[in-house]
């Protein structure tokens, strides 16, 4: 039986552009505070507007018994709902769904109602709307693996031996995870520009963005027992952008031998719209053949990979309007999400509500769709040319960079809202 709240032919009673990212099909969950309230609580956006789930549950809308006990809506997080179940995100999308259907009166002829719950998405302040306690950044793109792999190492070792083996990754600083819109302060740290000569310290030269897409777990698991990839979904949430800022040349000479650190830990911009996963389905494809085959406990029946076209947008200051540099696409991962979820938790480590597993740099297999300044310039040896006449072969004080992302449906689509941040001065 087909998903009713995916089904192209349904239509909101609102007014949603063909092109809107929030139709119907999406209904994507957020953290916000209407205009004459300070109070933050969760809402869907739903074309130009933010449908209060608070509010639609204190007057009575949701009758389960667990919504109605655990108030999962009068948060100033997402968490509390993600830690419910599948089972509840299910019953909770299929409730909204129905309440904003053109052909369900309920909530299309209440005036009284619609004025307290539905406010312009342009009126009310967005929050960041995960309380992230922990933060994991996969390496899963073979084809950024392979370019960065190539510059550093040559084409013949651009893989380490383990990459086609499992997802790796490392962990990042939940702390430092901020709301698109919010500005990115050029890090300072340590850096070795000659190899002759002793490190200094100061901005890093080489800042970079990071082309990405994370998903949020739900209930999670106990330590000592991990999840088996076949149980993977029911733990995930929801997925959004995420722009994995990164500072090249600290990141280069601090790294070895224990992986990134300063170099990535001082900002990482996500989009403010969480997308559930059952809003996705009807984009999943086939991944790229794996070879050789993953050990038992990473083999993954089923398309897991998604069909969501990706871009970044740079607008500098001597630019009117912003400009593309990447057209990617999330299906060009090699890694899916379930086997990175099932490998992460596969030595007993245990997962909670909120935490965010991002998923690397997303590059594919042509120059334009290189997810990251370091590919795009190729470490710097072929600026990228923009409108202005300016270059780039990183980013400079001013650069504003905008990650955008939606998955084309049949009439509609489903879209993330932006992850954008401005580069500001650095204080050293």
């Amino acid at each position: 039986m087909s998903d009713p709240t995916t089904d192209p032919s349904f239509s909101s009673f609102l007014e949603v552009e063909e092109k809107s990212p929030f139709p119907i099909q999406n209904l994507p969950y957020g953290i916000f505070s209407p205009p004459d309230s300070s109070t933050p609580r969760v809402g869907v956006a739903i074309g130009e507007h933010v449908l209060d789930l608070a509010l639609l549950n204190a007057e009575g809308a949701f009758d389960h018994s667990v919504v109605a006990d655990k108030r999962p809506f009068a948060q100033s997080s997402l968490n509390t709902f993600m830690s419910l179940g599948k089972p509840v995100w299910s019953t909770v999308r299929e409730r909204v769904h129905t309440l904003l259907r053109a052909d369900t009166p309920e909530l299309r002829d209440d005036s009284g109602l619609r004025e307290k719950v539905l406010h312009d998405r342009d009126t009310v302040t967005i929050h960041l709307p995960v309380e992230v306690g922990d933060y994991t950044d996969f390496y899963s793109s073979e084809h950024h693996a392979r370019n960065v792999g190539t510059m550093f190492r040559g084409p013949e070792n651009a893989l380490k031996p383990n990459w086609k083996h499992l997802p790796v990754g490392y962990h990042g600083r939940a702390s430092s995870v901020i709301l698109s819109g919010d500005n990115v302060r050029r890090p300072c740290g340590q850096t070795r520009p000659d190899d002759d000569e002793p490190p200094v310290y100061g901005p890093t030269q080489l800042l970079d963005f990071e082309l990405e897409v994370g998903f949020f777990t739900g209930p999670g698991n106990t330590r000592e027992e991990p999840i088996p990839i076949e149980n993977t979904a029911d733990h995930i949430f929801g997925f959004c952008l995420v722009n994995d800022w990164s500072a090249r040349d600290i990141q280069g000479w601090e790294y070895v031998p224990l992986g990134p650190f300063l170099g990535k830990s001082f900002a990482t911009t996500i989009s403010p719209w969480i997308v559930p996963t059952a809003a996705l389905d009807p984009f999943r494809v086939p991944g790229p053949e794996q070879e050789p085959e993953p050990l038992d406990y990473l083999r993954d029946d089923g398309d897991w990979a998604f069909d969501v076209n990706l871009e970044v947008d740079l607008q500098t200051e001597g630019m009117d309007t912003a400009h593309t540099v990447c057209r990617s696409n999330f299906k060009h991962m090699y890694w899916t999400v379930r086997q990175q979820l099932a490998h992460h938790t596969v030595n007993g480590c245990n997962t909670k509500p909120g935490d965010l597993m991002a998923s690397g740099t997303i590059s594919g297999p042509t120059e334009d769709s290189y997810g990251s300044m370091l590919e795009l310039s190729w470490r710097g040896e072929n600026p990228v040319e923009l409108p202005s006449g300016e270059t780039r072969a990183f980013l400079e004080d001013g650069d504003r960079v905008i990650l955008k992302g939606h998955a084309q449906g049949d009439g509609y689509r489903v879209g993330f809202g932006t992850a954008e941040g401005t580069v500001r001065p650095a204080i050293c």
